[in-house]
């Protein structure tokens, strides 16, 4: 483990039960409920941090405050912004950062909506680098860039690059680094502690973690660059509802619960599938033999939900996600009920035919296991 990741503050499970919580008052709710505003009373000049819907709102500060604890606990003049879904924090950061003439690098082997970025950004002037997350191989061409988009684990590869390594490098001549921390969680690895400028997630995944919200955040250290995020989210209105935000706010407090037993969950369905001769490209970072874990292991706390493999056809895959009876066949990841989908139906990822990521959920792991490799049993030819 990264010195980094160690905090000598509250355990996980009590910071993120009370992450965020405002002074208690006498008679009022612990967790005070959604505040649905448009605008604010607001008599004479314009003082105080709530004017108009668009621009702040107090469910979102709370729900801002307890994300910021989680994600860097101990560092201070940390700023935490939502938005209304993952993407939309996504964009926020590299369109306020970034100008024609510019250069980004982003991961080749990322989530796929990272194609859809890439034209839009080429289309404002900007230029795009690419490279996989494994092996580091954004240190080949990050020389003069502006900002260095950083995924890992990957999505949906699971692979891990050495987050301090390049931002030691990236830093040394000016280059912004933002990290997507959606597969990790904050409970799993801490960017900025890591040397990040920007940590990103989407929270409808494992944060909230039950698939009935969409929310994103970016959590940063540096004043003037998260003015820019906030102008960017204010000026295309990128905002969550108050309800959205105050659900979120109330997952947050299982969270370690939750991905205590998803990771472990997960770390055991990787050891059934690896004693499976149909079962290919096994992925999952908590494998001592993964070819990520020895970097995960330096960086992160907590190795995800995320278990990827390649089964040998696309008929194959697809009769084993129907023999499934624990787990939904669906996109997304990180909720406490099973999923698992054929990635290559959407026809945005580099993978096989036959690659299916599964996002293990909270079930019974001995339950699971079994519905895994009876489904696996059902589907063979």
């Amino acid at each position: 483990m990264s010195d980094a990741t160690v905090d000598e503050g509250p355990g996980d499970g009590t910071r993120a039960v009370r992450a965020g919580l405002p002074e208690p008052v006498k008679h009022e709710p612990t967790l005070p409920g959604p505040v649905f505003a448009a605008h604010f009373h607001l008599p004479g000049e314009v003082t105080g941090p709530y004017s108009y819907g668009r621009d702040d709102n107090p469910t979102w500060t709370l729900l801002e405050n307890a994300i910021g604890e989680l994600e860097a606990p101990g560092l201070a003049d940390i700023e935490t912004l939502v938005f209304a879904s993952g993407m939309a924090a996504i964009s926020a950061v590299l369109f306020s950062q970034l100008r024609a003439g510019d250069a980004v690098v982003l991961p080749s082997d990322g989530y796929q909506a990272l194609a859809l970025v890439r034209a839009q950004l080429e289309a404002y002037g900007v230029e795009v680098r690419t490279a996989p997350t494994g092996g580091d191989a954004q240190l080949e061409v990050l020389e003069g860039a502006r900002l260095l988009w950083i995924e890992s684990p990957s999505n949906p590869g699971l692979d891990v690059c050495d987050i301090r390594r390049l931002a030691v490098a990236a830093q040394a001549q000016g280059t912004l680094v933002a990290v997507d921390n959606t597969l990790a969680t904050p409970l799993g690895q801490r960017p900025l502690a890591l040397g990040a400028d920007f940590a990103v997630a989407s929270g409808t995944k494992q944060l909230t973690g039950h698939g009935d919200v969409l929310l994103g955040y970016v959590a940063g250290r540096d004043a003037e660059a998260m003015a820019a995020v906030r102008r960017w989210r204010k000026i295309v209105g990128a905002i969550p509802g108050p309800m959205e935000a105050w659900l979120a706010h109330r997952s947050i407090a299982t969270l370690q619960l939750r991905v205590d037993r998803q990771n472990a969950t997960a770390l055991a369905v990787a050891e059934a599938l690896r004693q499976r001769p149909e079962v290919s490209a096994l992925r999952y970072p908590g494998l001592p033999e993964d070819p990520a874990h020895k970097t995960a292991s330096r960086q992160m706390r907590r190795y995800g939900c995320v278990v990827s493999f390649t089964l040998p056809t696309r008929a194959r895959a697809e009769r084993f996600l129907a023999a499934l009876r624990l787990v939904e066949d669906a996109t997304s990841f990180g909720g406490v009920r099973s999923t698992a989908e054929r990635r290559g139906r959407w026809g945005g990822d580099a993978v096989p035919e036959g690659f299916v990521r599964m996002s293990v959920g909270a079930e019974d792991p001995e339950d699971l296991v079994a519905d895994v490799l009876r489904a696996l049993d059902e589907s063979a030819e």
